[in-house]
């Protein structure tokens, strides 16, 4: 039968976390043009020449200038700044991610497809994991503050807050557009025919109507997580959502 261990974790209500993140208005951020004239530009002397303004200069994690740059869920969110909303990183090869998790907050699994991660703990701790590939073993670690690891290109990897206060992290990638996936995400994401034979076995059926279930109730990244945390720090979780056992 098909458990519903991983179905009881997603199903969670909200954390009380919610960092101040305000829009701002600037006129760099998601800008077409300025960005292929950007690229195109012959020299950095003449990328500069494209940016008068010293305040485009500056990005402000706390006040980032678009929405589409904050992924949330109920255990927090991630800000970045990649070369499409910061384009003063054109030419530059670097980008970064901050995530804000509130308590239990869990990034869910994910790779970036065009760059390694360097992930820096600055506010409470995370536990991390990651796995090179298949047949690799996973690297599990416990981040205190102002503690790195390195999370390689490509490489399956989460961070989580075992903590019931909110905690901080800062992500440096060696590309300025190194793309996110979340894995389960993506997973669930692909037509029936594509995930039912990943779920099924001589025992198992995995129908249309459940992958339909997984996908109702797969949580937006920050997700919450893991039962231990969130019975420690006392956060309510919704009904188990069962799925079809035969």
């Amino acid at each position: 039968m098909i458990s519903t261990f991983l179905v009881s974790i997603l199903a969670t209500t909200a954390s009380d976390f919610n960092p101040v993140v305000r829009r701002n208005d600037d006129s760099t951020a998601n800008n077409q043009t300025l960005i292929s004239q950007l690229i195109t530009a012959a020299t950095a002397v003449d990328r500069q020449a494209l940016m008068p303004d010293d305040a485009q200069y500056v990005y402000d994690f706390q006040h980032p200038p678009v929405e589409d740059v904050i992924t949330k869920g109920l255990g927090g969110m991630t800000v970045k700044a990649d070369r499409k909303a910061f384009p003063l990183l054109i030419g530059n090869g670097v980008s970064m991610t901050v995530g804000f998790l509130g308590p239990c907050g869990f990034n869910t699994p994910h790779v970036h497809p065009r760059s390694a991660e360097i992930n820096i703990a600055v506010q409470g701790h995370f536990a991390t994991e990651y796995t090179l590939e298949n047949g690799a073993r996973s690297i599990l670690n416990t981040l205190e503050q102002y503690q790195m690891t390195v999370f390689p290109q490509g490489a399956l990897h989460a961070e989580w807050n075992p903590d019931c206060t909110n905690a901080v992290f800062v992500a440096g990638f060696a590309s300025e557009d190194p793309g996110v996936q979340q894995a389960a995400q993506t997973l669930l994401g692909f037509s029936e025919e594509f995930v039912s034979p990943v779920f099924g076995s001589n025992n198992i059926t995995f129908d249309g109507k459940d992958v339909d279930t997984f996908r109702a109730i797969l949580p937006k990244n920050v997700a919450l997580g893991i039962d231990t945390c969130l019975a420690k720090c006392g956060i309510q979780k919704s009904a188990k959502q069962a799925l079809v056992e035969v």
